[in-house]
């Protein structure tokens, strides 16, 4: 993992993150984040940290990892493919998302970009959304759709969002599954999506992800990541 170019999210640890997650987001410790034949692994594991518990633990019974760009690097418009295998079992919540780079936007009026999320109970249903100010989960409006593939825990594929100022388009495998457009220019409620954002890589536990409970002997679970293309064109 190259420090220039991706750090770790580990802010609400102490506090507990966001949606009832259950996961500890661990820093550069090698049993949930490593790079393995080229490849980087980001693996959840139950309640496997040490004693000692870190300072920032807040009493949570699975560790995992969460990287992002933030502060190192973000863009407007451009396209992204990340090839991945994803993280399956009951319980787990792999995502590939984007988050608007100004630290002051609110969520969910700043714009979020989710490219790819899989809820393990669901296997196989891959999900595409975006949350604005008019349109988001909790209003139950938000944009998006699902597709169904073969083999996501077994296989890798290639998890793609192109984005410009007119569209916004989420795909896999060069197959596009979710199109929205800029159908209400100028409206920031609609569409915020004309500034600059930061890319995300985690895998959570719980939270949607675990909707229909855990299933501890899915754990270890791991979402490998082969590669990150991004591709930025210009405004």
């Amino acid at each position: 993992m190259d420090p220039r170019k991706w750090r770790f999210d580990t802010s609400r640890n102490k506090l507990g993150w966001w949606n009832n997650e259950l996961q500890y987001y661990a820093e550069g410790r090698r049993e949930n984040v490593r790079v393995e034949d080229g490849r980087l692994i980001i693996e959840a594991r139950r309640a496997d940290l040490p004693d000692p518990k870190p300072a920032d633990w807040g009493g949570q019974g699975y560790s995992s990892a969460k990287l992002m760009t933030q502060g190192l690097a973000d863009w407007t418009y451009g396209f992204v493919e990340v090839r991945a295998k994803l993280a399956c079992g009951r319980g787990t919540w792999p995502a590939i998302w984007m988050m608007p780079a100004d630290p002051k936007a609110p969520w969910p009026q700043g714009g979020e970009i989710d490219i790819m999320e899989h809820v393990g109970w669901d296997e196989g249903t891959v999900h595409g959304t975006l949350h604005t100010g008019k349109y988001n989960h909790a209003a139950h409006t938000a944009r998006g759709g699902a597709v169904k593939l073969s083999n996501v825990c077994g296989a890798f594929h290639r998890y793609q969002l192109d984005w410009n100022k007119d569209r916004i388009l989420i795909g896999v495998d060069d197959h596009a599954f979710v199109r929205i457009d800029n159908d209400q220019p100028g409206d920031v409620g609609a569409w915020p999506f004309d500034k600059p954002q930061y890319l995300i890589l985690n895998l959570a536990v719980g939270g949607w992800g675990g909707r229909q409970g855990i299933d501890d002997a899915a754990f270890p679970a791991r979402f490998e990541v082969d590669y990150v293309r991004i591709y930025q064109r210009g405004r």
